[in-house]
């Protein structure tokens, strides 16, 4: 059980700031996912906890203690690549069972520890196939059985689903996850994929451009974002300006009722927000009402997506399934007010 502290870290190449003096602890056992778009950081950080990477600044902790001056081989962090990166003339056993062969371990308890590690990842009576024998998903298992066979300390996974099609993804999420709680190993994941860090994550760490937005849980990115770019990354641009006095917001619509006690932001300018799926397209009273005109309506099976110009800006909103109203009509939206959030209004 290891608790991973970031202290200030950061990275330069040469004049590009890949990692700008990013603070936060993971916590023992937990999972934690770096999300963020192609470019933030994320997996520089990565290589920065396991070593391959020095940062310019600032410290690597396990348990407290610092990590710059302990190679690689000794953090106890292993990390398993978007590549599956198995040894292409090594059995399913050998690949396994490589790091312990470099321990100096027996092969007597080697051959019981790929057993187990192959019953972990579902794969029983695979240990005499070759990489080339096995499909994606099948790779991926071995490669992370690879990496937990030595115990590490810390796992780190660099979008280890990246190449696979969608219900492999599926699977290998499930299998992680639960291979995470069984062993309650501390492990940080890399992700572009928002739905993937939800379902995965305890806390996610959200990087743009170097710089964490948000470390929250998972819900949180979608009940309370901490900017409107957090929101929009997290598909949900419906956002109004307006000026907070008290439990109130004065908007172009008129004055909307908000929960005092649920919003941090003061009182002056900024902006509200509300998800698309909490948008009630059939107002159920006359409270917090705003119009706004259909652009678009789609039908998505279950519910119906429209596409509203709402004060100069496109909103989002689901509808039911069988939502009529025509393009160019100007329809009431109803606000809940339990579900108004407030951002900053730069």
């Amino acid at each position: 059980m290891t608790v991973v502290t970031l202290s200030h870290l950061t990275r330069h190449f040469d004049e590009v700031i890949a990692v700008d003096n990013l603070n936060l602890e993971v916590n023992t056992g937990e999972l934690v996912a770096f999300l963020g778009p192609s470019g933030c950081g994320k997996t520089t950080t990565l290589r920065m906890v396991t070593g391959l990477l020095l940062p310019t600044r600032g410290d690597v902790l396990f348990d407290g203690q610092s990590m710059l001056t302990v190679p690689t081989e000794r953090r106890g962090a292993v990390m398993v690549f978007q590549k599956h990166l198995l040894f292409p003339t090594m059995d399913v056993a050998q690949n396994v069972g490589f790091g312990l062969r470099m321990q100096g371990v027996t092969k007597k308890e080697i051959n019981k520890r790929v057993s187990e590690m192959l019953e972990l990842v579902h794969l029983p009576g695979f240990e005499n196939r070759h990489p080339h024998e096995l499909s994606g998903g099948q790779q991926q298992r071995i490669a992370l059985a690879r990496a937990l066979i030595v115990r590490p300390k810390v796992l780190l996974l660099d979008e280890p689903l990246a190449n696979l099609d969608a219900n492999l993804r599926l699977e290998m999420r499930e299998l992680i996850r639960n291979i995470q709680r069984e062993l309650r190993i501390t492990t940080i994941f890399v992700t572009h994929d928002q739905e993937e860090a939800v379902m995965l994550a305890d806390r996610i760490a959200l990087m743009f451009e170097g710089v964490l937005q948000q470390f929250d849980k998972p819900h949180a990115f979608y009940d309370q974002p901490s900017t409107a770019a957090v929101a929009h990354f997290f598909r949900n641009d419906n956002v109004l300006r307006g000026k907070r006095v008290g439990n109130q917001v004065e908007t172009t619509f008129g004055t909307l009722s908000i929960n005092a006690n649920k919003v941090t932001q003061p009182d002056g300018d900024i902006l509200i927000t509300v998800r698309p799926e909490e948008i009630k397209l059939i107002p159920d009273g006359y409270d917090n009402i705003i119009r706004g005109e259909v652009l678009t309506t789609v039908y998505m099976g279950t519910y119906s997506q429209v596409q509203l110009q709402v004060d100069g800006n496109k909103w989002l909103a689901h509808g039911p399934a069988d939502f009529g109203a025509k393009e160019g009509t100007m329809i009431p939206l109803q606000l809940p007010q339990e579900r108004i959030w407030l951002l900053p209004a730069n």
